[in-house]
């Protein structure tokens, strides 16, 4: 327990010193891929957000998703890649090929869809490829180009604002 406090603490650190060196260059590029990072810790209803997308213009085969839990159990089965502070060494990399091929990947727009910083989550979304990022105003303000303020279980809401200011950013 105390030795997963320092991990913590240290790979926040490494976060936040590189978010310091980040610069934040949005595309103008329409979107097509969409790479969404969930927080299964707060969040269950990922089914439903993709299904907001999809609803919204985005082709399902076009969405790729990555899931972080703060516990994963020995058998337990995902339909997604999942993740863990476990994958994450003390110099903030990940031993996960999931996660390694999920930061390679370029997205057009990667949904941030987590509103507590936990380190882990903030690696993958600063070290991510994505063109265009957006999350939640709760995360540090240098992590996403665009952020939205409403709670992460009013999912509709988030898709509906999120789409309302990608129409506005000629984006979609």
């Amino acid at each position: 327990m105390f030795l997963s406090y320092i991990k913590n603490f240290f790979t926040q650190k490494i976060v936040k010193k590189s978010l310091s060196n980040a610069k934040l260059d949005a595309a103008q590029e329409t979107i097509k891929t969409v790479g969404i990072i969930f927080d299964e810790s707060y969040f269950y209803e990922k089914q439903a957000l993709m299904a907001e997308l999809v609803k919204n213009g985005i082709q399902e085969n076009h969405i790729k998703v990555l899931v972080f839990k703060n516990k994963i159990k020995k058998n337990e089965q995902f339909d997604y890649p999942v993740f863990s502070h476990k994958d994450l060494s003390w110099q903030a990399t990940f031993h996960n090929s999931a996660v390694k091929e999920f930061i390679a990947q370029r997205f057009d727009l990667l949904i941030n869809y987590y509103d507590v910083e936990k380190s882990a989550l903030m690696i993958v979304s600063n070290q991510s490829k994505a063109k265009f990022k957006v999350g939640f105003a709760s995360i540090d303000k240098k992590l996403n180009h665009f952020m939205i303020d409403t709670a992460a279980e009013n999912y509709q809401l988030f898709v509906e604002e999120l789409f309302k200011y990608l129409k506005i950013l000629n984006k979609i």
